[in-house]
């Protein structure tokens, strides 16, 4: 079915971004991705998922960064529809030694999305919140409702101060924003600095892994695939006029297992034991993470389909692939 709808993602090239977009196109969504190919990590990983989304027709990518606001507003001037902003500078442990990163992609490239997404009238602005910004709150699971004004990071911090932008600027503009706080993504092409990936391949390699907490944090980990079809939801989703313009979901699998655990399920997929190195716990990092999905559930009817272990066999799949020699 023919689809005239217009869709921006930012964060074409990422992990995230590559599992949406391929979704929109496959739902007929015209499809623009901007994305800067910086060298946080790997950017083959990153070519190699543009090279796959280039061979939809529905799909059209522009090399640009979003902190240069004159070349973004470029974009915009193609009539676009709605904004999904998955561009941002990720991960806890690179904000504490690389904050400008963060300040420059997550900051100064929102506020320029934002305010191009009203400049131009763009009927949806979604973007990419992230479960750190509940630092650690003592309430579980983590709900909405809760106050965030303590998150444990800079990068928490980061999106914390989006969610504040994004309430402005609904308030005073009257533009509709959704934030998605997403918990713990995992799946294959993920980063190589992601926990799934980073056990899997140390542990194939006969590496040492380092563990944090002695492995006694709980973490409420998401299939990739699963994130992805919240937001083909959340696109979709028609609603009344008179509905509140800002809006805030968490975006987790509500079904949490101790970082033990998964190490176990990851060395019973490659049939091999981990060597593993016992460490204190990591500034910035949160001992636990647990979702309530009620508010997403009840607005788009989403239960996420894919277990822990389906994921890592998944994500074991992709990686045997992809790196065959």
């Amino acid at each position: 079915m023919k689809n005239n709808m217009r869709i921006l993602v930012t964060g074409a090239a990422g992990f995230i971004g590559f599992f949406l977009i391929k979704l929109l196109c496959k739902n007929n969504f015209k499809v623009i991705g901007v994305d800067n190919l910086n060298t946080y990590y790997d950017v083959n990983l990153k070519k190699k998922r543009l090279e796959i989304l280039k061979k939809s027709k529905n799909f059209s990518f522009y090399k640009l960064d979003i902190k240069d606001g004159k070349k973004i507003e470029s974009i915009f001037k193609k009539k676009i529809d709605v904004v999904v902003n998955l561009a941002a500078m990720a991960g806890v442990r690179h904000s504490l030694k690389h904050p400008m990163d963060y300040i420059d992609s997550n900051i100064v490239g929102f506020v320029n999305l934002i305010k191009l997404s009203c400049d131009y009238k763009i009927k949806h602005f979604i973007y990419a919140s992230s479960s750190s910004v509940y630092g650690n709150n003592k309430k579980y699971p983590s709900s909405e409702k809760d106050i965030t004004d303590s998150p444990a990071s800079l990068y928490g911090a980061t999106k914390k101060s989006n969610e504040i932008i994004a309430y402005a600027y609904s308030s005073t503009h009257k533009i509709k924003t959704t934030g998605l706080r997403f918990f713990t993504v995992y799946g294959p092409w993920g980063r190589p600095d992601m926990a799934l990936f980073y056990f899997y391949n140390s542990i194939l390699r006969n590496k040492k892994i380092n563990i944090f907490n002695k492995g006694n944090m709980l973490r409420d980990f998401t299939y990739v695939e699963d994130v992805a079809f919240s937001i083909l939801k959340i696109i979709q989703k028609k609603e009344k006029k008179n509905n509140s313009f800002y809006k805030i979901f968490n975006i987790g699998n509500s079904a949490p297992i101790h970082l033990k655990k998964f190490i176990f399920y990851i060395e019973k997929t490659l049939g091999k034991k981990s060597k593993k190195n016992y460490m204190p716990m990591q500034i910035g990092d949160v001992k636990k993470s647990l979702a309530d999905c009620k508010k997403i559930d009840e607005f788009i009817n989403f239960k996420p389909k894919t277990s822990i272990e389906d994921g890592i066999k998944k994500f074991h799949d992709w990686y045997t692939r992809y790196y065959a020699k």
